[in-house]
């Protein structure tokens, strides 16, 4: 919830509707790491998580569609 002083739009976890798990929070670290060192598109993101200690849900490599289908699952 905002404060009467803090602008919504300026709220960064307002569409949050809990805390994010520890899974969540690596995946989220790691993406930051990969974009971070140079990734800007989906085929780059995708060989950078496989590059780093974060299997896809399943335990297998991300491709783009697994990336997709757990972005559309976390609702991202």
């Amino acid at each position: 919830m905002t404060s009467p002083t803090t602008p919504q739009y300026l709220e960064p976890h307002q569409a949050r509707t809990a805390e994010p798990t520890p899974y969540e929070k690596k995946l989220a670290a790691v993406i930051e790491e990969v974009f971070g060192s140079g990734a800007h598109d989906l085929p780059g993101l995708v060989a950078g998580l496989n590059a780093r200690d974060l299997p896809a849900p399943d335990g297998s490599p991300w491709t783009e569609e697994t990336f997709r289908s757990e972005m559309r699952r976390l609702g991202a």
